[in-house]
């Protein structure tokens, strides 16, 4: 499954990692391509660490279980590096993007990884744009620019479309989190 990319979400429960998997996978295949979404966790409460993953491929995905490989993984706070093995199964040339104020350079050095990493403050974007530390939106924005796994636009319009969904009676959240992810595809850094 090599022409498969898989995607590790490292976040707490709230934090929305489940919802950005999703919203991920729904991008991917407005797009044509053939998507896995889903979480992992038992009983967790509100705080308690969370994954969720993304598969996202050319072709038939025939691969129905956790992700024990993936070659990019997007941690939604940072305190979890502390606590789990973000680098758990990633390969050398692996991405990793942080939720951080930290530069790149500080993660290098503390994970000890040689593939690339990216930071950006998603959570300081998503209490400026949404008014609440939602960091997962935001993540994706870093996601495509760091990767160019989707098309920027086609996952912009394909998210808020899904956004005006689910909040057609609240615009300023529909807004707000389109802006939080403009905001972190320019502001994310290597």
């Amino acid at each position: 499954m090599t022409d498969t990319i898989e995607i590790r979400w490292h976040g707490r429960g709230g934090q929305g990692a489940k919802t950005a998997a999703l919203l991920v996978a729904d991008a991917a295949i407005a797009t044509g391509k053939l998507a896995q979404a889903f979480p992992e966790y038992g009983p967790e409460r509100m705080g308690a660490p969370v994954k969720a993953f993304n598969r996202i491929s050319e072709r038939e995905i025939r691969v129905h279980c956790a992700v024990e490989h993936p070659t990019i993984v997007l941690v939604l706070d940072e305190t979890l590096v502390d606590s789990v093995n973000v680098l758990e199964g990633v390969p050398d040339d692996g991405t990793i993007i942080i939720n951080t104020e930290k530069s790149a350079d500080d993660y290098r050095q503390k994970l000890n990884f040689k593939g690339n990493i990216y930071t950006v403050n998603a959570s300081g974007l998503a209490v400026k744009n949404i008014g609440m530390n939602k960091p997962n939106t935001p993540m994706l924005g870093a996601l495509v620019k760091a990767t160019g796994i989707l098309d920027y636009k086609k996952m912009l319009d394909d998210t808020k479309h899904k956004l005006e969904k689910k909040f057609k009676n609240k615009p300023e959240v529909i807004e707000g989190n389109v802006k939080a992810i403009q905001d972190a595809y320019e502001e994310v850094k290597k």
